[in-house]
């Protein structure tokens, strides 16, 4: 998943810990093998290769896109998964860029979910589009391996994948998992902590994916209405939620709001912190 992923189990049994890191590894790679875009072999790359023809969809693939569908209309079209596109016209290696703003035009048109038609078990898109599960897919990714720890033991479990964490319940009863915060400027610092006894918490930022246009610093994640990267996003974002999935989309929604991210994460009765 392009990032360090951890299980951190609380249990004096190797033979137990071998057996459920087992577990989370196969189903870590499953979503990674059938969710990725960057293969050539799975459901994405046949709904992106698929030239506005229906694709027949899987249940699993089916719920997955059918949450997108709701978190699209909850965002008034600010969470996308046809949005990864824009990704061509621009380059996050933190050194000066010039963007084509033609081309960003471009991509525009092949950008919009509400442009999608999503049955009960196909998908069709229009010629040119794609999809990007990457803002759902490691969250996903997540969720489901908690879910199978909880299934097939009692014993405590954190899930670990690049900042993406979720709790099967306490380290130990009456003592909740430490969760902490990193300075996204400098991550070997610490600028607080959560205590975590059950749900998820994700963290979306932009320090280490930017630009400079013209000078003026701008992070990775674009605006899907524009093309353009969202102006004036904190620096990071935290969330904690009762899933990992939940968490991680109101995280990207904050970021997407730039400025105003505090504003409307204190309307949605979650705690946060953000970091400016």
């Amino acid at each position: 998943m392009a990032c360090p992923c951890e299980v951190l189990l609380r249990t004096d049994s190797e033979g137990d810990a071998r057996q459920l890191a087992s577990l989370a590894f196969d189903e870590a790679q499953r979503i990674e093998r059938k969710f990725s875009r960057y293969r050539e072999d799975n459901i994405v790359a046949a709904i992106n290769g698929s030239g506005g023809r229906p694709v027949t969809l899987d249940p699993e693939t089916a719920q997955l896109l059918r949450y997108a569908d709701s978190c699209f209309a909850l965002s008034d079209g600010l969470f996308d998964v046809t949005s990864g596109i824009l990704r061509r016209a621009w380059r996050f290696d933190g050194g000066e860029f010039t963007p084509d703003t033609a081309q960003i035009e471009s991509l525009l048109l092949l950008v919009g979910w509400n442009h999608a038609r999503l049955d009960d078990c196909t998908l069709t898109l229009l010629p040119g589009m794609e999809i990007d599960l990457g803002g759902l897919g490691k969250e996903y990714a997540v969720d489901r391996v908690c879910r199978l720890l909880q299934d097939a033991s009692d014993v405590g479990a954190m899930v670990n994948f690049g900042g993406d964490i979720a709790v099967v319940d306490a380290a130990d009863p009456g003592e909740a998992w430490v969760v902490g915060l990193a300075d996204p400027e400098s991550p070997d610092r610490p600028i607080g902590d959560i205590e975590l006894s059950r749900g998820a918490i994700t963290t979306s930022g932009v320090s280490y994916r930017h630009c400079y246009v013209n000078g003026r610093r701008l992070g990775h994640i674009l605006d899907p209405r524009t093309g353009w990267p969202v102006a004036e996003p904190p620096r990071s974002v935290t969330v904690v939620g009762d899933f990992c999935m939940e968490a991680g989309m109101l995280t990207t929604l904050a970021m997407l709001q730039g400025s105003e991210a505090e504003r409307f994460l204190s309307g949605q009765g979650v705690t946060f912190h953000c970091h400016w």
